[in-house]
């Protein structure tokens, strides 16, 4: 099998450019996909409360419902907030869009690099998660849970890579189980509370005196059990892969995802309280309410099972939102343009590689263990919360739209609670998560150097009046691939003056308004020679190429001509600036070098910044 027929096989056959609008989502698949994140967090987030709880001892496990309370306001106040970021900014784009266009560069930076990190945390910890409910299931498997992990997320980069409808597709029946399987096991335990199954005895008594309890102590339980809200911003990224009206469909998955998340998070807290459930390392929370809600029997494997599968499809979250949120960085210049680039099936597939890959080394590096990855996981999502939060602040207070005032209160509100737990989890985790300030300035560094180089690079290309001459032809059959009207082509053109009779230049575009453009400009630069365009469906820029030079050689046999093509080549001034660059020449020159009868030059151009 060789590797077009692999790819094939694995990720499906490609689809045209013209099909992305059946790509776009609706509401019932946008929950699932888009969801599966915050949803899932109800598997950890009040375990993460009980594990700080525990530190004093069982007599303070009451202190889980006042925590829990605050963290369904912090919810209602995010949905709320991001209901209005939903609204204001339909292209997507969520925190680092907003932040950078009321805040400024460097603050929609910070929220972006914060984003970027936190939907890589995002597969890490969901798929470590999910591993560690399937262990608590079948402890046999345990000392396995790395491996699985990091075949479990190369399954899921798999599953991305054949397109965002057939990953809803597969992601909704185990998001609707597990909703399913957390209602039955809610209702159960509150009948069996309700009937008097369970006595009193068996968990604290409310407003119990807690010796050695502290204020430090409860904040730090707080923001741990604010775990439960990482997600909710990932709709808010993704608005663009809605169905229309996108904006209105978002909002509505939305709210529908924040009323189902504060059911099942009140609902595990509450029967985690009464059931009298401590945390331990061999066992998930959630395992020991449904064994002593339910038994060890089939309704038990059912949630088991469920909660499993969630926590590993919910890893399908950041896939969904990190390769949208790398376009809008990468379009923006601050990283490599290949995130820009759509795959076979339609999707942002570099993106999605990147980030699958980046998972397995963080599984790898922490070594599968959830409680180490939270904590950064958490604070990597409130730092773009409260940020989006001021951002939607200044632009109300610069706009002044019909209601602001209303609309601006509750950002405010939001943005107040949001940097109050950001510094809950600063002062309470300092030495789990100190690397934020150290590796948010070097990213917001490394943005800025890679968008120099493309400034460097595009002020290198650009063509002033002085530059747009004609040239005479002569020579023989020269064929130039062009990306556009830049200097390197102007050489190139140059460089075929010399070489060729007959002078053609080549285009290959992904969508009908560039190839348009370029026609229209490469008529008032260049009219005496020729531009032939071609229109990918596939977004293939070998394949037209290698079509057109066939054709040309079929013509040119009669008359005993050869075919060159010259391939202009940037060189870049630093090596690492390479990774920046699609290397296009490089695939071209590869494809074209065993070709018989066919001269290959490359003219390089190199940058000087």
């Amino acid at each position: 099998m060789n590797y077009s027929a692999l790819k094939k096989w694995l990720i499906g056959k490609p689809l045209k450019s013209n099909e992305l609008g059946e790509q776009k989502l609706s509401k019932l698949k946008a929950l699932a996909i888009l969801s599966s994140d915050a949803l899932s967090s109800v598997a950890y987030g009040p375990e993460q409360i009980l594990i700080v709880l525990a530190t004093v001892g069982v007599v303070a496990y009451w202190y889980s419902i006042p925590i829990a309370i605050g963290v369904l306001v912090l919810l209602m106040a995010l949905i709320l907030s991001y209901r209005q970021i939903i609204y204001s900014y339909p292209e997507g784009g969520g925190a680092y869009v907003v932040s950078k266009k009321n805040l400024g560069e460097n603050p929609g930076l910070i929220a972006g690099g914060s984003l970027l990190v936190d939907y890589i945390l995002t597969v890490s910890v969901s798929i470590a998660a999910g591993t560690d409910a399937l262990t608590s299931a079948f402890p046999a498997i345990h000392d396995y849970k790395v491996l699985i992990a990091c075949i479990l997320v190369i399954v899921i980069t798999l599953l991305n890579l054949r397109g965002v409808t057939e990953s809803a597709s597969v992601l909704a029946y185990p998001v609707y189980l597990f909703v399913i399987a957390l209602l039955i096991l809610i209702a159960v335990g509150l009948w069996k509370i309700a009937t008097g199954q369970i006595p009193p005895v068996t968990h604290t008594a409310m407003g119990t005196a807690v010796p050695g309890i502290s204020l430090f102590l409860l904040l730090r339980a707080f923001s741990s059990g604010c775990s439960a809200l990482t997600g909710v911003e990932a709709i808010s990224n993704a608005v663009t892969n809605f169905k229309n009206p996108a904006a209105q469909n978002a909002v509505r998955t939305l709210s529908t995802m924040g009323v189902i998340l504060a059911i099942l998070f009140s609902g595990i807290i509450f029967l985690g309280y009464w059931y009298g459930i401590s945390p331990k390392g061999n066992e998930t929370v959630v395992s020991q309410i449904a064994a002593e809600v339910l038994g060890r029997n089939g309704l038990y494997y059912f949630v088991q099972g469920t909660t499993a599968l969630i926590l590993i499809l919910a890893a399908n979250t950041g896939f969904s939102a990190f390769p949208l949120l790398a376009v809008n960085l990468a379009t923006d210049k601050y990283i490599p343009r290949m995130f820009t680039i759509r795959g076979d099936r339609l999707g942002y597939s570099n993106g999605i590689v990147t980030l699958g890959a980046a998972s397995i080394l963080l599984i790898v590096i922490f070594n599968g263990q959830t409680e180490k990855l939270i904590p950064l996981y958490a604070v990597g999502v409130f730092i773009p919360f409260t940020l989006s939060q001021t951002g939607m602040i200044a632009k109300w207070l610069k706009e002044k739209p019909k209601g602001w005032q209303g609309k601006m209160i509750i950002n405010l509100v939001g943005a107040l609670i949001t940097f109050i737990v950001l510094i809950i989890f600063f002062t309470t985790k300092f030495t789990q998560v100190w690397a934020v300030l150290i590796f948010l300035p070097v990213m917001v560094l490394a943005f800025h150097r890679i968008k120099r180089h493309y400034e460097a690079v595009g002020e290198q290309l650009r063509i002033s009046d002085d530059d747009q001459t004609t040239f005479a032809l002569s020579g023989n059959v020269v064929i130039i691939p062009v990306a556009g009207m830049t200097k390197a082509v102007e050489r190139s053109l140059s460089y075929a003056n010399l070489i060729g009779d007959t002078i053609i230049a080549v285009h290959v575009a992904f969508d009908r308004e560039s190839e348009k453009a370029l026609e229209e400009k490469w008529k008032r630069v260049h009219p005496d020679i020729r531009l032939v365009t071609f229109y990918s469906q596939y977004r293939s820029l070998v394949r037209p190429l290698l079509r057109f030079i066939d054709i040309v050689q079929e013509k040119s046999k009669d008359s005993n001509m050869a075919v060159t093509v010259l391939i202009p080549q940037f060189i870049t001034s630093k090596s690492w600036h390479n990774m920046l660059h699609n290397q296009s020449s490089l695939l071209l020159k590869a494809h074209l070098l065993y070709r018989k009868n066919v001269i290959v030059t490359t003219l390089p151009f190199k940058f000087k910044k």
